[in-house]
């Protein structure tokens, strides 16, 4: 069916193909966050805890991240990556081929860099939203710094950041739709090339719109029951 112009029966026919990147698309995005926890959260530690050189350092590569568009960074990786190798080469006498690196880490290398300074404000604000007074009773009682962080703090700010990281995850599936300027393929990588065949960019860019609002309304719901599951009610007082 033709409304003027736009193909319908051309986008349902492609949507299909579309769908096969999704996979490609959450393995970037999930991968990214689980790395960028990793990272953000030790940047939000160094901050949060005043670390000598470490809190200034990760303060200016969070304004830096913040402060920097998303392609950018992904082109400051993949064309400043090899050349880095290529130093590194030349330096220390090792043998890496600096362009014998996969697309799929170039973009996993990117959405880190960029989600883990996200990531790191977001663990810093719900480690500050809890009361400062608990560790001081923790240490008070025997606990070290450490059993204190993951046994008492860490659980409530989990609780605290759990609707952010609901956002920060949906953001970042919306974003690797920039990984295509590294070759990735994925859900807009795949809606190009089927465009540029047959020149129907707006029932490929429909096609693609809703998978990606599919993806974000599912992991919408999916933090919306992780929060229910790990709320605790408090009770109403008599």
């Amino acid at each position: 069916m033709r409304l003027e112009n736009f193909d319908l029966d051309y986008a349902l026919k492609q949507f299909p193909d579309v769908l096969k990147a999704v996979p490609m698309t959450l393995l970037v995005a999930t991968v990214s966050l689980l790395l960028g926890f990793v990272f953000g959260l030790l940047i939000s530690l160094c901050r949060t805890y005043k670390v000598p050189v470490l809190s200034q350092l990760g303060a200016l590569y969070v304004s830096f991240i913040r402060g920097t568009p998303m392609l950018v960074q992904i082109y400051v990786i993949f064309f400043g990556t090899p050349m880095l190798i290529d130093y590194l080469n030349k330096q220390f006498g090792w043998g890496l081929n600096p362009y014998g690196i996969s697309p799929l880490v170039y973009a996993l290398l990117a959405f880190t860099v960029n989600t883990s300074a996200y990531q790191s404000e977001t663990i810093r604000s719900a480690l500050q939203s809890t009361e400062a007074g608990q560790m001081e009773a923790a240490l008070s009682i025997g606990m070290t710094v450490r059993q204190a962080l993951f046994r008492i703090i860490a659980p409530q700010a989990f609780l605290i950041a759990l609707p952010v990281y609901g956002n920060l995850f949906i953001g970042l599936i919306k974003g690797t739709s920039l990984a295509f300027a590294v070759k990735v393929i994925e859900i807009m990588a795949t809606t190009r090339i089927i465009a540029g065949g047959d020149y129907r960019f707006l029932e490929m860019y429909i096609d693609a719109a809703i998978v990606y609002w599919v993806l974000c309304f599912l992991v919408e719901r999916l933090f919306v029951l992780l929060e229910k599951r790990f709320s605790r009610h408090e009770k109403v007082m008599p």
